[in-house]
């Protein structure tokens, strides 16, 4: 086999491995930024200036930083569109804590319209290509 076909498959690997992890840091991130929103939701739920309340809204000013920082590494190393087109999963989390977390009710109007979200990014996406 040709050497120099063995080290474009070799760095064909390593890119394929680096964007794995990226991706995977990128979803991380996202996960992060939906849990602003509990805690957000958790503040809304404290008497105003209590320490419940400034704790809560304490933690969504620290993920916020965290986020801020990670989502930026990303952005470096990342196609935007990549990018922007994994933001929607937030949504998938949001539904997810409440229900989880506040005991709300998954309805079929959040599923479909998480759905054509999701179907009006890959539109978007795809149109790129």
């Amino acid at each position: 086999m040709n050497p120099n076909n063995e080290n474009k498959e070799i760095k064909k690997n390593r890119k394929a491995g680096s964007f794995l992890g990226l991706f995977i840091v990128l979803q991380l991130c996202l996960l992060l930024s939906s849990l602003s929103g509990v805690c957000s939701k958790m503040a809304a739920n404290q008497k105003f200036l209590s320490f419940h309340f400034c704790l809560y809204f304490g933690l969504v000013l620290a993920i916020m930083v965290v986020y801020a920082v990670v989502w930026q590494q990303v952005l470096k190393r990342m196609p935007l569109t990549v990018a922007y087109a994994n933001r929607p999963i937030t949504l998938i989390w949001g539904i997810i804590w409440g229900a989880l977390i506040f005991k709300e009710r998954i309805t079929w109007n959040m599923i479909l319209g998480a759905g054509i979200i999701f179907l009006g990014i890959y539109l978007v996406v795809s149109a790129d290509e």
